[in-house]
């Protein structure tokens, strides 16, 4: 199966008003980025472990370890599970910054050093959330 299959795959398997929500936001970040390398990673391990839940990928950052190893990694990542949606910025420098600049112009929604978690699309100014997508695809 090809990424975008995969894709749509998980983003089907979801209950109606989750999987409306997903593709909603599946569609807008691909209208910022849509020549953007796609990203499917169904949360196993290597030995086929479950250790996350699925994530859709979007764009291409370096990620740098403590131990000094990188690997590519998505920029923005979209996933769900049964207490919400979560919309994630990787590679930023600044574990405050996605909070302290966006937080409180998001809507319904709790902010970390990376993370964007909401129950509903509803709950959000899209506008905002696309203002962080953008951002983020521009090297935050």
């Amino acid at each position: 199966m090809n990424v975008e299959d995969e894709i749509a795959a998980y983003i089907g398997s979801q209950p109606q008003a989750k999987r409306h929500d997903l593709q909603t936001l599946h569609l807008l970040i691909r209208s910022l980025m849509p020549e953007g390398r796609l990203w499917f990673l169904d949360g196993r391990n290597e030995e086929g472990k479950t250790v996350s839940n699925p994530n859709i990928g979007y764009g291409e950052c370096l990620m740098t370890y403590a131990n000094g190893s990188t690997r590519p990694f998505y920029r923005i990542g979209l996933s769900a599970n049964t207490v919400g949606i979560f919309v994630y910025v990787m590679g930023l420098k600044d574990k405050n910054y996605l909070k302290a600049t966006y937080a409180s112009t998001l809507g319904k929604a709790t902010v970390t050093g990376y993370c964007i978690k909401f129950k509903k699309v509803s709950d959000l100014d899209l506008e905002v959330l696309k203002a962080v997508v953008q951002e983020g695809f521009n090297n935050l």
